[in-house]
């Protein structure tokens, strides 16, 4: 190990490796250490075709590479720039402070707890920080006084001025907005100061009138944005306007809507999907498998259509949604039918898409705040030539016990790509679905 008094040693949970294969890499100069009780739990994950199955390969080979024909247990070197790592034991040299006798049971968490118990004792000069995603773990950890914190990296920091994805400027000069109107766009001229962002949209106003306005970040003008409807579904407030303006702008290659439940996320992405079925060969709508009850996909009964039906309706409720906007013997019901049966437009599980390569596609992905960023980092690198991917969700509402609105996909996703002329954001908040949804949004 090398001789350095100040640096650290960062001990890893299982959860923080099957979030991030690079893990043990992105700790800078300072030490890494695992569990051997991780490389057991990791063991049990390594079959699978889910996203932690891939993880945990990834980590498997990395650590084979690493050790060579070296053993794990002593410390050796991350590379250049990088701190040391080591694979480490669960047994105390010390006994005055033991998990195992405190919380009982001989659970692998109490084991990881004891690990890094016992690497602080052997490495009494450096500070040992037990990481992990697990909260509850990290309050274990902390109440017998081992430092615990979560994994950092890829977490958007603050986001209480997390961007929205439109912004409202009053006292605009009058004829600015005439010419707005009467132009379709102007140029930019410093009209929108230090707001000005890349397929930014804006309410624009002044004492007596207002208009609806995208910044075009490639021409540097600012345009004038229309109401449209699409396949039988109107935009019902500002925010739905600009989402669509973003979901039917073909140089718009990346979308993100954000909004609570009711907000038409969904409804919006697919019926916008739907009115450019023509410049497209394919419409795929996917989301992942959060387990209902903690019951296992593997588990339920059926073929794999019927395993996946449950998680699968909220997208099918959007789709028999706008059917419902046509008569049965309409032609826009029928193209519809004739999509559905011709498969190009499918609904599906986001682990069935793993692997594929997407080409002049609409890929929308559903419930995206349940995502890691690393997985939708590869959602989008399957994008091939043609291809427009929109992620929906709200950040507020994530089923997976190992991330928060800070650290998922869709957060993540929304901070690093704002500003950039392929990429689109815009958060929906009026409730549209009904006045009891909005009711429970807003009170409950």
């Amino acid at each position: 190990m090398k001789k350095n008094a100040t640096k650290k040693i960062y001990v890893l949970d299982t959860s923080v490796l099957l979030f991030d294969h690079n893990a043990i890499t992105n700790f800078k100069e300072n030490n890494v250490a695992i569990p051997i009780t991780v490389l057991e739990e990791l063991d049990q994950f390594k079959i699978g075709n889910e996203t932690k199955n891939f993880e945990t390969r990834e980590v498997i080979r990395f650590l084979d590479k690493l050790s060579g024909n070296n053993g794990l247990n002593k410390w050796m070197s991350l590379g250049k720039g990088k701190g040391d790592f080591k694979v480490i034991m669960d047994s105390l040299s010390l006994k005055d402070i033991n998990a195992e006798g405190i919380f009982g049971n001989s659970k692998n968490d109490h084991k990881i707890i004891n690990a890094a118990i016992s690497l602080q004792n052997e490495e009494q000069k450096s500070v040992v920080t037990l990481v992990t995603k697990d909260i509850n773990l990290r309050l274990k950890a902390k109440s017998i006084g081992l430092l615990s914190e979560d994994y950092e990296t890829g977490k958007v920091k603050n986001i209480k001025d997390f961007s929205k994805g439109l912004t409202i400027i009053d006292d605009i000069d009058a004829q600015v907005i005439q010419n707005i109107y009467q132009k379709t766009q102007i140029h930019e001229n410093g009209i929108l100061g230090n707001q000005k962002v890349a397929n930014g949209y804006y309410v624009l106003n002044n004492c007596t009138n207002s208009v609806l306005a995208r910044y075009n970040g490639i021409t540097d003008k600012i345009e004038k944005v229309e109401k449209k409807y699409v396949f039988g579904i109107k935009p019902r407030n500002a925010e739905q306007t600009f989402g669509l303006n973003a979901l039917l702008n073909e140089e718009i290659k990346l979308v993100a809507l954000e909004g609570v439940a009711g907000t038409g996320k969904t409804l919006l992405a697919l019926a916008s999907a739907l009115e450019q079925k023509n410049k497209y060969d394919q419409i795929i709508l996917a989301r992942p498998i959060i387990p209902l009850s903690n019951r296992e996909i593997g588990f339920l009964p059926g073929d794999a259509d019927d395993k996946i039906s449950p998680y699968m309706q909220p997208l099918w409720d959007n789709l028999t949604f706008i059917k419902k906007q046509f008569k049965a013997n309409e032609k826009k019901s029928k193209i519809l039918q004739n999509m559905q049966e011709s498969g190009a437009l499918t609904i599906t599980a986001l682990a069935f898409i793993r692997g594929r390569s997407l080409t002049n596609s609409i890929f929308i992905v559903d419930e995206a705040q349940n995502l890691t960023p690393h997985e939708v980092k590869t959602i989008i690198t399957r994008a091939g030539e043609g291809t427009k991917v929109i992620f929906t969700g709200d950040i507020n509402q994530i089923d997976t016990p190992y991330m928060d609105e800070h650290s998922n996909g869709l957060t993540y996703l929304i901070d690093r790509l704002k500003g950039n002329d392929l990429f689109s954001h815009i958060k929906l908040e009026k409730g549209e679905r009904s006045e009891l949804a909005n009711l429970a949004n807003k009170l409950l």
